[in-house]
């Protein structure tokens, strides 16, 4: 009976064992664009709450008391 699958340098891969390498990846690659997303929400939403605090001035207003004290 001949099983289905790859040959490669001699050795025969059965495709079962290419789809479950295949899940594998998919799912590990997943996992990294997961983390990817979550790490750019995250700094994106620190540079729109800087952003925010810079237009209120909150940052000249230390700088100012800063100033003040030396």
């Amino acid at each position: 009976m001949d099983v289905l699958g790859l040959t490669i340098f001699g050795t025969e891969i059965p495709l079962w064992v290419l789809f479950l390498i295949l899940i594998i990846v998919v799912i590990v690659a997943w996992k990294l664009i997961k983390f990817a997303l979550k790490i750019l929400i995250i700094l994106v939403v620190f540079f729109i709450i800087l952003f925010g605090l810079d237009a209120l001035g909150v940052f000249d207003s230390i700088q100012n008391v800063f100033a003040g004290l030396i």
